[in-house]
C-alpha cells in the first residue's frame, strides 16, 4: 500500500513492513541493501520475508526447497562416498587416505552448515528492525499488523504539514498467516480470511487518519499486490493458506493470469473519479514514473524506464494503456509476452514455456512449494502457446492456426517485440547465483553476543494496540 502526499518538494520517505531485498554485502554492518541505503529515511519491518519457518508449528518452506533442489545431489554425494570407501577397502581403487578424508570432511561441514541453518532459521532470519537496529529476534507475530498500522498512523500524524511518501508493505496475507485476537476465528474463510479482514481494518485506519488530518484531497493512495494467490500453500492440517484466484489459472510464481493479475485500487478525492473501473493492462512498474511525475521530478535519462505515468489513464485523458507489450519473466527467463494492439480489443498472450502442474490437470505445482522456471519442471512450446485474454481470460483454450487465422502473424509481431526488448537489456550479475544465495555466517545479524542463540525483544508484547473502533 503506497501513500503519496502530492507536493513537489523534498519529502519524508518511510518504509513500514516487508522489504525482502537483502541486507548486507561484505560485512554484517555495511547495510548495502538496507532501505536506508536506498532512499528511505525510516524503516520499521523485515529486511527478509515472512515464511512458515518463522512461526513455530507451521512447518518449513526450506525443507520443501531441499526436497526440490538438493535431495538428489545429497543422495548422490552420499552414495558416491560409500562406493569410494568400499572400492578402496576391497582394493579395486586406491585413493589416498588424505584425499578421501578431506572429501568426507568437506561434505560433513557443508551438510552441518545446512542443518544449522535449517534448525536455527527462525532465530537467524526472522527478525524485526527499526532502522539499523534489530528490536525483536525472533519475530513475534502477536498484534503485528496492528503494530505496523500504529507506525503508519504515527508517521502520518508527524508529517501532516509536510510532503511524504509512505510505503506500507503488509506481511499479510503471505504465510506464515497470523491474526490478532480481535480477528482470529471471526471470518468464514479460516485463518486466511481472518488475516484479510485484519488487513482491511488496517487500510481503514490509514484512510481515517488521512481524513483526520485533512489530507484526503492531496494524497494518492494506491493499494495493490505483487502477485496472485499462492495455490500450493496448504497448511499441515489441509487448510488453504494461499488464497484463491477465481477463474484465473495458476498462481504465485507463474505468469498465468492467476499469478500476475492483481487488484489495483486508487483513492484521491477530487483528482481520481470514484467508482471508475479501468480494464486496461498496467504494471506495478508504473508506480515509479507516476510518483516521480507527481513530485515534479524528471525521470532518469540514462536508462530505459519500463513503466508509464498512470495519471492520464486514471483521469480519462487517455483511454488505452501505454503498455502495448508487457514482458513477463519467470526468474531470469522470458516466459510470456502480452500484446494489446492499439486497433483491437484483443489481448494476445504468448507463452514460451509453462510450469508442469502436478498432478496433470491441477491448478498448481503440488510437487513443490512453488512452480519453477527451468529444467524438467517446465515444458517448452514451439510454436508458443497463444491465448486471446479478451475471450479466454482463464487461459483454458490455446489458439491454433485453425482457430485463429492470424496465428503466425500475431506470433511474428510478438517475436519482433521480443527482439527489440532483448536488444535493450544489459547483462548484470546474477543475484540468484549460488554464491549470492548461500548462507554466509559472517553476514548474519544477531542481537545477542552469543551467535546462533540470537534472542532479544525490545518491542514490548504488552504494547497497547490501536482501538478497534
Amino acid at each position: 500500500m503506497g501513500l503519496f502526499n502530492y507536493i513537489n518538494v523534498v519529502c519524508a520517505c518511510f518504509l513500514i513492513g516487508k522489504w525482502h531485498l537483502g541486507l548486507n554485502c561484505n560485512s554484517r554492518d555495511d547495510f548495502c541493501h538496507h532501505p536506508l541505503n536506498h532512499g528511505f529515511d525510516y524503516f520499521y519491518g523485515l529486511t527478509m520475508t515472512s515464511l512458515r519457518d518463522c512461526k513455530p508449528g507451521e512447518g518449513s518452506v526450506f525443507v520443501a526447497g531441499v526436497r526440490a533442489y538438493l535431495a538428489t545431489p545429497l543422495q548422490l554425494i552420499g552414495i558416491t562416498l560409500i562406493c569410494l570407501e568400499v572400492l578402496h577397502y576391497i582394493g579395486l581403487l586406491r585413493i589416498p587416505h588424505g584425499a578421501l578424508r578431506y572429501f568426507f570432511l568437506i561434505s560433513t561441514v557443508l551438510f552441518g552448515l545446512l542443518l544449522i541453518f535449517f534448525y536455527t532459521f527462525r532465530y537467524l532470519n526472522c527478525f524485526l528492525m527499526r532502522n539499523h537496529q534489530i528490536i525483536q529476534q525472533p519475530l513475534s507475530y502477536k498484534n503485528l499488523t496492528q503494530r505496523l498500522t500504529e507506525e503508519a498512523v504515527q508517521f502520518i500524524g508527524r508529517n501532516a504539514d509536510a510532503p511524504f511518501l509512505l510505503f506500507l508493505s503488509y506481511l499479510q496475507v503471505h504465510t506464515a498467516l497470523y491474526a490478532s485476537k480481535d480477528f482470529k476465528g471471526k471470518s468464514k474463510h479460516g485463518l486466511y480470511g481472518d488475516a484479510v479482514e485484519e488487513m482491511d481494518w488496517s487500510v481503514g485506519k490509514i484512510l481515517d487518519v488521512l481524513e483526520k488530518w485533512n489530507l484526503n484531497d492531496k494524497t494518492l493512495v494506491y493499494f495493490t499486490s505483487d502477485q496472485g494467490a499462492h495455490v500450493e500453500e496448504v497448511s499441515s492440517t489441509g487448510e488453504v493458506h494461499g488464497g484463491y484466484n477465481g477463474i484465473y489459472k495458476g498462481g504465485k510464481a507463474t505468469n498465468w493470469e492467476g499469478g500476475i493479475r492483481v487488484p489495483g485500487l486508487l483513492h484521491w478525492p477530487g483528482v481520481v473519479q470514484a467508482g471508475v473501473h479501468i480494464d486496461e493492462p498496467t504494471s506495478n512498474m508504473d508506480i515509479f514514473p507516476t510518483v516521480v511525475k507527481l513530485a515534479g521530478i524528471p525521470l532518469p535519462k540514462d536508462r530505459i524506464i519500463d513503466g508509464h505515468d498512470l495519471m492520464p489513464l486514471l483521469q480519462g485523458k487517455i483511454l488505452r494503456s501505454e503498455h502495448e507489450f508487457l514482458f513477463h519473466y519467470c526468474n531470469a527467463y522470458l516466459n510470456a509476452v502480452r500484446w494489446h494492439p492499439g486497433n483491437s480489443e484483443s489481448i494476445w498472450k504468448a507463452f514460451f514455456f509453462t510450469p508442469n502442474f502436478d498432478p496433470v490437470g491441477s491448478n498448481g505445482c503440488y510437487n513443490s512449494h512453488v512452480c519453477y522456471c527451468f529444467g524438467r519442471l517446465v515444458t517448452h512450446h514451439n510454436p508458443p502457446l497463444l491465448f486471446d485474454l479478451s475471450r479466454d481470460p482463464g487461459e483454458k483454450n490455446p489458439l491454433t492456426p485453425e482457430t485463429e487465422h492470424r496465428f503466425y502473424e500475431i506470433l511474428d509481431v510478438i517475436q519482433q517485440a521480443v527482439n527489440n526488448h532483448t536488444k535493450s537489456l544489459h547483462i548484470v550479475s546474477n543475484q540468484l547465483s549460488w554464491g549470492n544465495i548461500l548462507w554466509k555466517p559472517w553476514l548474519q545479524l544477531c542481537c545477542s553476543s552469543v551467535f546462533l542463540s540470537c534472542y532479544c525483544d525490545h518491542e514490548s508484547e504488552e504494547k497497547l494496540s490501536l482501538p478497534m473502533a
